[in-house]
Order: C-alpha cells, then sequence, then structure tokens
C-alpha cells in the first residue's frame, strides 16, 4: 500500500481499512490530510478489494477541520480547503466498494460529516457525534449537507443549531450509524458489517451503490425512470445474467472478480 503521513492504508483480504492516523493531533482534517485520503480512498476504488473500512487511531475518531489552517486567511484559501474537504466526502461515495465507517469515539464537525458521508457505520457504545459551530461562531453548514441528509431535518438542525453531542444510541436510533456495539465488540461487528455488505456480485453492487446516490435526491418519477433504466441495463452484465441462471438452475453462483470497470447508464 501507498506511504502517507497522516493516513495509513492496510489490506487484509478483500477489505481495506483507511486509518485517520494522526492521533497527536486528534486526527484533525488538515488540508495534508483530507488531500491524502482523498488518494487512499481512489486507490482503494482502483483495487481488486471488495470492502472498505474507514476507522480512526487514537482517542478520537476526528475532531473536525482544522482551524489553524483557517484563522488569518483569505477567502480563496478557505474555499478551496472547502473545496478538498468536499472531493474527499464524495469519493468516499463514488468508489465502487461499500465504504464502512468503524467509529470508536467522538466524531466531531466535519469528522461526524466522514461518518455521515459513509455507506455505512458502526459505532461503539462510547461513540458520540457533534456539530458544534451552533456553539461558536462557524455554523456547521457543510457537515449539514451530509449528516441531514442521513438523520432529517428536524433533526439535522437540533444537532447543528445547539452544537449538542448526541451519544451512539441516539445515533442509531436517528439514523446516523446502522448499529451499536460495546468497545470489544466493534473490530468483529465491522468486520461481520462488511461481510454482509460484499457478498454477491461486487459489479452489480457498484451500480446500484452509484444508482443509489444518483437517485436519493430526484424528485420520484424521476428517479423510478433513472432507476428502471439502470436495472434494465444492469440485467444484461454477465454477472446478473449468472445469478438469474444460477437461480433457474438451482446452483451456486460464479461471480466476477470486481465491478470497477461497470458504469452506471448516464439518464438525463
Amino acid at each position: 500500500m501507498a506511504d502517507y503521513r497522516f493516513v495509513l492504508s492496510e489490506r487484509a483480504g478483500d477489505t481495506i481499512t483507511i486509518w485517520l492516523n494522526r492521533p497527536d493531533q486528534l486526527n484533525v482534517l488538515s488540508l495534508a490530510l483530507m488531500e491524502e485520503m482523498t488518494r487512499a480512498f481512489v486507490d482503494a476504488g482502483e483495487s481488486d478489494a471488495t470492502g472498505v473500512v474507514l476507522a480512526a487511531k487514537g482517542r478520537l475518531f476526528s475532531a473536525g477541520h482544522d482551524f489553524a489552517e483557517m484563522h488569518g486567511q483569505d477567502l480563496g484559501s478557505v474555499r478551496h480547503l472547502f473545496a478538498v474537504c468536499t472531493t474527499m466526502m464524495e469519493t468516499i461515495q463514488s468508489i465502487p466498494q461499500p465504504v464502512v465507517a468503524r467509529v470508536h469515539a467522538l466524531a466531531t464537525g466535519a469528522g461526524c460529516q466522514l461518518v455521515a458521508s459513509a455507506d455505512l457505520a458502526v459505532a461503539s457504545e462510547g461513540a458520540s457525534f457533534c456539530t458544534p459551530g451552533g456553539r461558536g461562531g462557524l455554523f456547521c453548514t457543510t457537515p449539514m449537507v451530509a449528516v441531514g441528509r442521513s438523520i432529517g431535518r428536524k433533526r439535522a438542525l437540533e444537532m447543528a443549531m445547539s452544537g449538542d453531542p448526541i451519544d451512539a444510541r441516539t445515533a442509531v436510533a436517528w439514523g446516523l450509524v446502522n448499529q451499536v456495539v460495546t468497545a470489544s465488540e466493534l473490530d468483529e461487528a465491522t468486520a461481520a458489517m462488511i461481510r454482509r455488505v460484499t457478498r454477491g456480485s461486487a459489479a452489480s453492487k457498484a451500480i446500484g451503490k452509484r444508482a443509489f446516490y444518483a437517485q436519493i435526491d430526484m424528485d420520484q418519477s424521476r428517479a423510478y425512470a433513472y432507476a428502471a433504466e439502470v436495472m434494465a441495463a444492469a440485467s444484461l452484465i454477465p454477472d446478473a445474467q449468472e445469478g438469474i441462471a444460477a437461480f433457474i438452475e438451482k446452483r451456486a453462483p460464479q461471480w466476477g472478480r470486481d465491478g470497477r470497470d461497470v458504469d452506471s447508464p448516464h439518464v438525463t
């Protein structure tokens, strides 16, 4: 795997784990760290791995943006910072593999945005989540893009306006994370989630992930038109035909290796 200063990328079997690896700085999302994270996810997406875990070293998952990089900067510099952050978040959702966040501790601000941007999330009982701008001088506008799409308007605005943290049990009830387990169960629960969401055809799953994010904010009629076209075209790929044949013939299917080169149809 590639060498990074603030990120650690490790592969075990078919799973790549990408670690925020700046524990002495509470995994703040500096410009350099975000650029490395984006490269790590691009590399993972181009690999034949079937699943990706997003995790963090140290006592916090992430303390969010590095305010030292915003203090005293001009508008162009801060725009660039947020553009890099947006690219990182969108890359997580654009790679073909399922991405599962493994959240062991506090994820605040853009760190909470990272969790919300992952496809799925498993959290320890000791984890908590916060968008603290409502208590300070800089509202968490960009984190709310991802958080609001995960938990809905009223709850997102409560988090954003109050700045109060929510615990892991509240996060699972609100839909920010999928599962909450004890700290000792976190690794196995994350691995179990990866196993569950990577079974079946990787090519089909890659098409499905891209289509999900494309249609989720469309109005219903356009979403159905888009999804129907994607599903019709996807029914013709080799893995789909293999799955249909295996069902009819009552045998185990033989899937292709990955979905890196399979694209969803373009629908206007």
